[in-house]
């Protein structure tokens, strides 16, 4: 496919005033941008940068370009004109409308993929709920983000890894132990996991309030646990395989896998290197009964690596888990979607494994995210106020049941459609925003399927498929003979091609960024681009050329926003 921009930079930057402004190749490429306006052309180059140099105010810079390009149009450029300061480039619409379409049928559904020199290691630690305590929906967040961080990775061209780094380690399970001797019993973990281990570890909580002699309890009973207690460990390890048996069905809702389930305490047996290593380098020292490394120089809290009781904490194990996977995988990145909460943990964990002189620290990426609240305050587990993630996914699935018998969808298998879309709507509301913003969990707001959602992208696609089963032969040979781009060139079919030819740069973007909502507005988008298209071009007309250029166009539509559906992790049904 022509990268327009790169042949529009490659033209501009052989200019006499560009050149005099001392101006790379580079530089023009990221000047170039899209107008907004699409009146005002395909790409825009501003001229503000060139004022100081050559000493014209812009609009005078961007005449004179003109002048200065003459004859020599860059490759699919048909029209350039100077408007205020900027210079407009106007696109042959056939050119690329051809090029794009054909692009997109040839590569199927590796199209916006790519390949990376060397296909290095990139690890995404995401979900890693605590074992003993509900999967609920402020889980979602990692769970979905990281899911889909790893796959728009994987489409770009490295081999990624996927890590859930359970929670199932720390002074909460000397906690859940001392309650369930207090309170608890076999016959009722067995019967209902979760809700019992949550049930005794609110007990706890309410019960230390008027007996702190409670936590030292508690403290005793994990260090026990840390020195292989065999009593300790039967239990500890009983709690942890029966909420994997509860996660487990959660993550299949989600379609979910992972590569790794190794969490806190596989690096139980790892961290005595750590805190050697520390004294060794001189980083280590005590303080009240307790080993820290002080970041004072860096204006953050001393980082505590070991407890006066001798326990270790979160930062303890996060360092030797890095070094492990440093020595076993020799990761590119090794990325952690992992809520904003936990930003100076990230910052204190990192600055001292580059103080112990790990070079490679600066490929460790925190990637934060907002949290999720209810609308009576924050979620919290022992106080049991919590929403069950499973609970939200399974209202979604049979409230989507509910509307399409409502709606006589047509459907062959409504209880798979339902499904599809049911946990598509919650995992598109989840990916819609910017990552970083908070939000308040409503069942209104997740159950609605108008407007800009993901049914609304399923839908258009399911749209797109049910075109190309009534071109019926045709549409599984409009890519042999070529795109005619000329039947391609209108005001609906060209903004839909535009969109088409930018998914690659969307993909990119978002891994750049590690932002999946750049994803999900570029597919809204072409979902709304393709609506429009369908609604105001017939597609299926008696000139041959124009059908089997709409239908080439609609099985480009429609490949790409399964494709981006697909990376996601939201599933493209063919029939709604």
């Amino acid at each position: 496919m022509i990268d327009f921009q790169a042949e529009i930079a490659g033209v501009v930057a052989g200019l006499p005033a560009i050149e005099e402004a001392g101006l790379s190749a580079a530089d023009v490429l990221d000047l170039i941008e899209v107008p907004a306006d699409s009146a005002k052309g395909d790409y825009a180059f501003p001229c503000f940068r060139l004022a100081k140099a050559l000493r014209k105010a812009p609009p005078a810079i961007a005449a004179d370009l003109v002048q200065q390009l003459g004859q020599k149009a860059p490759v699919g450029v048909s029209r350039i004109q100077a408007e205020g300061p900027y210079l407009n480039f106007f696109l042959d619409r056939a050119l690329v409308a051809r090029d794009v379409v054909g692009a997109v049928l040839e590569a199927g559904a590796a199209y916006g993929s790519a390949t990376v020199a060397e296909r290095r290691p990139v690890i995404v630690e995401f979900s890693s709920p605590n074992i003993a305590k509900p999967f609920h929906i402020g889980h979602i967040r990692s769970t979905v983000i990281g899911n889909s961080i790893e796959k728009i990775y994987r489409f770009l061209g490295y081999d990624t890894i996927r890590i859930n780094h359970l929670g199932d380690y720390g002074t909460q399970f000397g906690k859940m132990i001392v309650a369930y001797r207090k309170w608890g019993s076999e016959e009722a973990v067995n019967a209902a996991p979760i809700e019992s281990l949550i049930s005794y570890y609110k007990k706890f909580h309410e019960e230390a309030d008027s007996d702190p002699a409670l936590e030292d309890e508690a403290r005793e009973v994990f260090a026990a646990l840390e020195r292989g207690s065999e009593e300790e460990l039967k239990l500890w390890q009983w709690f942890r395989e029966e909420s994997l048996k509860e996660f487990g069905r959660v993550y299949d809702m989600l379609g979910i896998t992972f590569d790794s389930y190794n969490g806190e305490s596989f690096y139980s047996d790892k961290m005595e290197r750590v805190t050697d290593e520390l004294a060794e380098k001189g980083l280590l020292e005590e303080s009240d009964g307790a080993q820290i490394v002080r970041l004072d120089a860096y204006n953050m809290p001393p980082a505590m690596i070991r407890k006066s009781d001798g326990s270790t904490l979160y930062i303890t194990r996060d360092i030797a888990a890095a070094i492990y996977r440093k020595e076993t995988y020799d990761f590119a990145k090794n990325i952690y979607v992992v809520a904003s909460q936990q930003n100076l943990h990230f910052s204190q964990w990192f600055t001292v494994l580059r103080l112990m002189g790990y070079e490679w620290a600066a490929d460790c990426v925190h990637i934060p995210f907002g949290l999720v609240s209810l609308e009576d305050g924050v979620m919290k587990s022992r106080l049991g106020n919590v929403v069950f993630l499973e609970d939200v996914l399974t209202r979604a699935v049979e409230r989507t049941k509910e509307i399409i018998i409502e709606k006589n969808v047509n459907t062959d298998d409504i209880e798979e459609t339902a499904r599809q879309v049911g946990i598509g709507a919650v995992i598109f509301n989840e990916l819609a925003n910017n990552r970083i913003k908070d939000y308040v969990f409503r069942w209104e707001k997740v159950l609605n399927f108008d407007g800009e959602t993901g049914p609304y992208v399923q839908y258009s696609h399911a749209r797109a498929a049910s075109v190309l089963r009534k071109a019926g032969a045709e549409a599984d040979t409009v890519a042999a003979d070529g795109v005619n781009g000329e039947c391609l060139s209108s005001d609906r079919a060209y903004p839909l091609v535009k969109l088409l030819g930018s998914f690659p740069a969307a993909i990119k973007e978002a891994g750049e960024k590690y932002e999946p909502s750049i994803l999900t507005r570029h597919i809204i988008d072409v979902a709304q681009a393709f609506n429009r298209f369908y609604h105001d071009e017939q597609i299926l007309v008696e000139d041959a050329a124009e059908r089997r250029a709409r239908i080439a166009l609609v099985a480009a539509a429609r490949q790409v926003i399964a494709t981006g559906l697909g990376l996601l992790g939201v599933e493209a049904p063919d029939r709604m």
